[in-house]
């Protein structure tokens, strides 16, 4: 029998990782996204009332889907979507004769009560909080990239469809990084998952 040295082995052991080709699997394909940007809880919006300096400016959602306004002491907002709590902020600045015809702007900063996970083989696996317009890349990069050993090629996003279903398929990262394929928009909830290559 043959016995090899520590030194064949190395050798060897590179000859087959250099070898070795990933499963590529592009053209991964989803339902689009369904997207309801609803204030909850844990969310961080901006208020900008027109014209006066003295209402503060960011605010969080308490646990209980309440915020603490000037004037208007403590408002449910969890359920609103930016523009009609917009609407309803004025509607009670208005009613409480604190301001005659306010122009009232909400912007949300961070959706924390809505989440995408992300795990695998990436340096900081976890929740991300959900963005409009949050996109595949910037997850990953938002997790500290791939890890040496991830397969860029085999990234698995599952996302929850309206009648409860899941789906899931299959992104080739590299042909997104290198203008070959679109970016891929996500969905709140959305689990993606990187898997390690194969040698």
């Amino acid at each position: 029998m043959m016995r090899c040295s520590k030194h064949t082995l190395a050798a060897l052991m590179i000859t087959l990782i250099v070898g070795c080709k990933e499963n590529i699997r592009e053209g991964g394909k989803l339902p689009p996204p369904i997207n309801v940007y609803t204030i909850g809880p844990g969310d961080r919006f901006e208020i900008v009332v027109i014209g006066d300096t003295s209402f503060p400016k960011e605010y969080v959602v308490s646990s209980d889907g309440t915020v603490d306004f000037p004037f208007l002491h403590r408002q449910r907002v969890a359920g609103y979507e930016a523009q009609d709590m917009a609407s309803h902020v004025r509607e009670l600045l208005m009613k409480g004769e604190f301001f005659r015809d306010p122009v009232v702007i909400v912007s949300v900063k961070e959706f924390n009560s809505k989440r995408v996970t992300i795990g695998g083989a990436v340096t900081k696996p976890g929740d991300v909080p959900f963005m409009p317009n949050l996109t595949l890349l910037r997850v990953i990069t938002g997790a500290g990239g791939f890890t040496a050993t991830a397969s860029h090629n085999n990234v698995l996003i599952t996302r929850r469809l309206p009648d409860g279903q899941r789906a899931t398929a299959s992104f080739a990262v590299d042909s997104i990084s290198e203008g070959r394929a679109s970016d891929v928009l996500l969905q709140a909830g959305d689990n993606i998952y990187v898997y390690e290559r194969n040698f």
